[in-house]
């Protein structure tokens, strides 16, 4: 093959995902454009993945303007995205009409290629989304979610990449996600996708292992078409191969797609200047080459993920159990290939089986929906005995999982049309209900602003001068009464000298006395936060009866709902929280018996 190589830049998406948390912000990318867009790549990735949620949640910016102020930055490159397939840029499946909505408005604010996955690699949840980028006149590249597994044979390969010829893809990646692609197995990987297919194919791998540079020369000499690199200052450990490496393996040869190493290594010193002057407290310890991927198979932004969520849990000393743990997940689950969503539904799991104490004792509700088929065919038989902890006897579904979701876009119109200013809004929340809505709350009150490490924080105006002192207040003398709101419901609660508490029910009768009938609460059973979060959804009020394993409470942790469930049979009698509280390990939640 004697056609210049594709090459496809990731360092506006995937390399900053993969070394930084993807915490780079739109303002460090506009003044390296001119230079990028000068090159002969063949895409720029810019958008989805990760991007999405990190703008909304840490960034301070709105995806949708990225999208726009990249796209008038950058008017000669194509510019290309992540798309989950049916998953979006969540973590459910959404209704074809959401995913028909959302790829109308990508291409209508300037997407150009749209790389879809399926992080089953069950095709049919891919359906929707060709279907879409071709009806608004983008480029369809299938994605393979390149894994390792006694089911992933090279005969499961070719199979799938003749059915996405099939279904129409424009061309092929193959995403070794993980890094997980061997030299020698990479000719005939290579060869049985473009024999299949029929299409040109693109080669996407981590530099985990270190062996990403080899496979990208073994699989140029069988004629691959393209392969996906990061400027050099943003590339191997965890990320990818070096752009500048790529083309220089490429000269003098009839693949040479011409680029100017000059102007490469102006844009490689711009982002080294960035990464080193604003990112570098987001820097993982888990970002180097790390052959062990070959035995753990986890992804690089998925390790660098892991060592941030139990940072966060204050148990990285765990890292190590966790990262054993993960593998024997995944085969319970019948070797999902470690991609997102699949990989935070797994990786979250193994946390909580390792700091619960107990496999499977605290569940999340993806994990729970992936046992039931919410997310698609599984590629292997998953572990019953799991199974059976996870759903007991509910239903397991075998159709298209988005065959049983009824349209949603004019139903998220009429309830959101009230805060959202636009479509694109409007996509922002259904993908991220809660985060989404407070993005757009923030936006509107103009509160935005990107969130940093602590040590990276701006001292605040005169935080260095102590504070005047204040005279103490004197202690209050008698009955105190506060006005308490729990679970929504308003109480006027006395507290007097002694402690003792008197209650006023929001019916205005008094509730009995402390004093005259002990408080429960001290002889209740407590239910206490498993891990840090933020809660959800509170399920039960105060009285209520609950029976052993009910959930009482949704606490969001790690970007995953998780269930808190009741240890026992018997009535609430005390709620220590309300909604959208953050708590941490240990936090009384609610007290039962």
């Amino acid at each position: 093959m004697t056609e210049p190589l594709r090459i496809t830049d990731l360092i506006l998406r995937d390399a900053h995902q993969s070394l930084i948390a993807t915490r780079m912000r739109t303002e460090h990318m506009l003044p390296a454009c001119k230079d990028l867009d000068s090159q002969p790549y063949w895409s720029l990735e810019m958008w989805g993945g990760a991007t999405f949620d990190s703008c909304i949640r840490f960034c301070g910016e709105d995806p949708w303007e990225r999208l726009r102020k990249l796209r008038e930055a950058l008017p000669n490159s194509k510019m290309q995205m992540l798309l989950r397939g049916q998953n979006i840029l969540g973590y459910r499946h959404y209704a074809d009409d959401i995913v028909d909505k959302f790829v109308e408005r990508a291409v209508a604010n300037g997407m150009d290629v749209f790389r879809i996955f399926d992080a089953l690699n069950d095709i049919r949840n891919l359906q929707q989304a060709f279907k879409s980028v071709k009806k608004h006149g983008g480029h369809v590249q299938g994605a393979l979610s390149y894994t390792i597994s006694p089911v992933h044979t090279l005969e499961f390969w070719k199979e799938m990449a003749a059915g996405l010829a099939k279904m129409g893809a424009d061309s092929i990646c193959i995403k070794d996600m993980a890094g997980l692609l061997m030299p020698q197995e990479t000719k005939p990987l290579v060869r049985a996708i473009k024999d299949a297919s029929g299409l040109p194919v693109q080669l996407h791998c981590h530099y985990t292992s270190g062996l990403a540079s080899v496979c990208y020369w073994e699989a140029i000499h069988e004629g691959v078409d393209g392969v996906d690199t990061d400027i050099s200052s943003f590339s191997t450990g965890t990320a990818h191969p070096p752009t500048e490496t790529v083309v220089g393996m490429l000269r003098d040869t009839g693949r040479d797609p011409g680029f100017d190493l000059k102007v490469l290594t102006d844009i490689a010193v711009y982002f080294r200047n960035v990464r080193v002057d604003h990112y570098s407290d987001f820097e993982s310890a888990f970002s180097g080459v790390n052959p062990n991927v070959l035995v753990f198979q986890i992804p690089g932004g998925m390790i660098s993920n892991l060592a941030n969520q139990l940072k966060q849990q204050k148990a990285l000393d765990k890292m190590d159990e966790v990262l054993a743990e993960v593998p024997r997940v995944r085969e319970d689950f019948g070797y999902v290939p470690l991609v997102t969503p699949s990989s935070q539904i797994v990786g979250s799991q193994a946390v909580f089986n390792v700091l619960g104490g107990e496999r499977y004792k605290m569940v999340t509700e993806e994990t729970k929906n992936y046992f039931k088929g919410m997310y698609g065919k599984p590629p292997g038989p998953v572990n019953e005995d799991v199974r059976k902890k996870v759903i007991g006897d509910e239903e397991f579904i075998t159709c298209r999982p988005a065959d049983k979701l009824e349209p949603e876009w004019e139903k998220l119109k009429d309830e959101y049309g009230d805060i959202a200013e636009s479509d694109e809004d409007i996509l922002t929340i259904a993908l991220f209900p809660q985060a989404g809505r407070e993005f757009i709350e923030k936006r509107k009150a103009g509160t935005l602003a990107p969130v940093l490490p602590k040590k990276m924080e701006e001292p605040k105006p005169d935080a260095a001068k102590p504070a005047p002192a204040e005279a103490a207040a004197p202690a209050p003398v008698g009955p105190v009464q506060f006005k308490v709101t729990v679970n929504r419901k308003p109480y006027d609660v006395v507290v007097e000298a002694t402690g003792e508490v008197a209650a006023i029910s929001p019916s205005g009768d008094p509730a009995p006395s402390a004093a005259s009938n002990p408080s429960p609460v001290a002889t209740g059973t407590e239910i206490k936060a498993p891990v840090l979060g933020k809660i959800l959804k509170i399920l039960k009020n105060i009285g209520d009866a609950v029976e052993e394993n009910e959930p009482i409470f949704v606490l969001e942790a790690m970007k995953m709902e998780n269930d808190v469930v009741s240890p026992i049979a018997g009535k609430v009698l005390s709620i220590n929280v309300s909604d959208g509280q953050d708590v941490e390990p240990g936090d009384l939640l609610a007290v039962v018996g």
